[in-house]
């Protein structure tokens, strides 16, 4: 995800951001969080659905373009005594029709830049929200008698970010503090950047709100490592 030297300048930001306070930044990076199956379940669903419709009603009848070499579309039409047989060969072909659909879809959003393009960004949030409040519960449950920690989670493909904070700090902290450090971040991601940047600008934030609120009254001890954690 991020090279060795981009990893080095975050962890130096952390260590720099933590001197002066009794709490603790966090790092954690995702590609991605999910392979958003249901994505390409549901869009295959629906084009395979609304798409021969919207078809048909258009007058483009892609049942006549399938079926036009054996006369079943011009008999149906006609009403010359067209037999079942052919009307239920007609209605198989919309049906084959629909498959295709389906399948071309489905695999078209296998290819991870499509289905990345294709997922709504509310279902991203979604999805990173809860994996990060699962590392964050991870990482609560490994710390030691600390309710001064800070949680900054990225998903890089996504493109989201989350940061979660302690209770002791977050009903202290200015929610303005928690917003302009994942904007750090989201900016330089969508800004095409190296997000490393933003990743330390938001670490900066962090350590400001840490100091301001929970100054260290001496060297303590260091329950995690400064490094970024990548799953």
């Amino acid at each position: 995800m991020l090279s060795a030297i981009e990893k080095t300048r975050i962890e130096a930001a952390v260590a720099k951001a933590e001197d002066g306070t009794s709490g603790e930044i966090i790092c954690v990076l995702a590609s991605e969080v999910s392979h958003y199956p249901e994505v390409a379940l549901a869009w295959a669903a629906v084009v395979s659905l609304v798409l021969p419709a919207v078809a048909v009603a258009l007058g483009v009848h892609p049942l006549a373009l399938a079926a036009g070499a054996a006369g079943v579309w011009t008999d149906v039409q006609s009403g010359s005594g067209v037999a079942e047989e052919k009307i239920a060969l007609a209605l198989g072909i919309y049906a084959l029709i629909q498959t295709a659909l389906f399948i071309l879809t489905f695999l078209l959003l296998e290819i991870p830049a499509a289905r990345r393009w294709a997922t709504p960004a509310i279902l991203k949030r979604h999805k990173v929200e809860r994996a990060a409040r699962q590392q964050f519960a991870s990482i609560a449950a490994r710390a030691r008698g600390s309710e001064t920690g800070v949680l900054i989670f990225v998903a890089l493909d996504d493109r989201q970010v989350q940061i979660l904070a302690d209770g002791a700090l977050h009903g202290k902290a200015d929610e303005a503090s928690w917003k302009a450090a994942a904007l750090a971040i989201g900016s330089a991601m969508k800004m095409g950047k190296d997000p490393t940047t933003g990743i330390v600008q938001a670490v900066e934030i962090c350590g400001s709100v840490l100091r301001a609120h929970f100054p260290s009254d001496g060297p303590g001890p260091q329950q995690f490592s400064d490094r970024p954690v990548e799953i």
